[in-house]
């Protein structure tokens, strides 16, 4: 399993324009096969800030996912609203289990 994480920087004026990309991006993504989680969380404090989060079955998945049509129409707004910083990793889970 692969977990993508990361926070994006972008302009706060433009965080509207921008949850409206995610909610496209989102509800295509979710019916990828392999796409097992794909979120982003708006920051409360800081309007300009935006966390993601995603879950992927393998690697494949993950690589046929920025493929796809609704990826690059994300990918275009993203260079449409002000990005001023990504900082977005994957992980390679070799095993998980419930914490709580």
């Amino acid at each position: 399993m692969l977990i993508v994480a990361g926070v994006i920087q972008l302009d706060p004026s433009k965080r509207a324009q921008l949850e409206a990309a995610f909610d496209r991006v989102r509800q295509a993504t979710l019916t990828e096969p392999g796409c097992l989680e794909y979120q982003a969380y708006l920051d409360r404090q800081e309007p300009g800030t935006v966390f993601l989060f995603e879950r992927w079955d393998s690697e494949a998945a993950l690589e046929a996912h920025f493929r796809t049509a609704h990826m690059a129409e994300f990918t275009a707004v993203m260079a449409s609203v002000g990005v001023k910083g990504t900082h977005i990793m994957k992980y390679e889970v070799g095993n998980e289990s419930r914490l709580m």
